[in-house]
């Protein structure tokens, strides 16, 4: 039996086939399939350019969104890619001190470094490999949503299925505050 989420996010998709979308969201298709990925990128009626906006349209928790977040590392000019819960901000701070000194991503950066323009960042299929962390926060959750290259696109997943695919790509803490318990422990796993 489908969850209510996937009844509602059934209905919030629309019936336009993969295939007629972007470039972005058929490169995000191809390598959920080559990884035997069950679910393919949904197309969404509305533009979901925020967590809350893709929250809202799937009809779920805006924490249950995987949403990317893109610095440049300094060192290098490297993208760094953060995965984390949508009802979270990411602190720049923990994330420099995993991956050195970083800055603010232009979308023009992103684009180029990705593939993706901002609002349809993947977790996967980036023109260039991105360094990668997953926040901890995600795995509150039995299942995710994350952007399928394109604010329209949305592909469904579990926390363990995100780190899977975005391999190589540990999960931390990169939120500000107290991790909650359940969280502490499965960092120390």
């Amino acid at each position: 039996m489908a969850s209510e989420s996937q009844a509602v996010a059934g209905a919030a998709a629309d019936a336009t086939p993969i295939a007629e979308t972007s470039e972005a969201v058929r490169r995000v298709s191809a390598a959920l399939e080559s990884r035997g990925h069950p679910h393919r990128p949904r197309w969404l009626a509305v533009a979901a350019r925020t967590s809350q906006d893709a929250a809202d349209a799937l009809g779920i928790a805006v924490g249950q969104i995987a949403k990317s977040v893109i610095f440049r590392r300094s060192e290098d000019q490297r993208a760094v890619l953060v995965i984390a819960a949508g009802d979270r901000r990411v602190d720049e701070a923990k994330v420099a001190a995993l991956v050195g000194a970083i800055g603010r991503a232009d979308a023009g950066f992103v684009k180029a470094q990705t593939g993706f323009s901002i609002g349809g960042v993947a977790p996967l299929a980036h023109t260039n490999p991105p360094v990668t962390l997953i926040d901890c926060s995600l795995f509150r959750f039995d299942e995710i949503w994350a952007a399928a290259g394109h604010p329209n696109a949305v592909f469904r997943l579990s926390p363990q299925q995100l780190q899977s695919l975005a391999q190589p790509a540990p999960v931390t803490d990169v939120t500000p505050g107290e991790l909650p318990a359940e969280l502490q422990q499965f960092l120390s796993r």
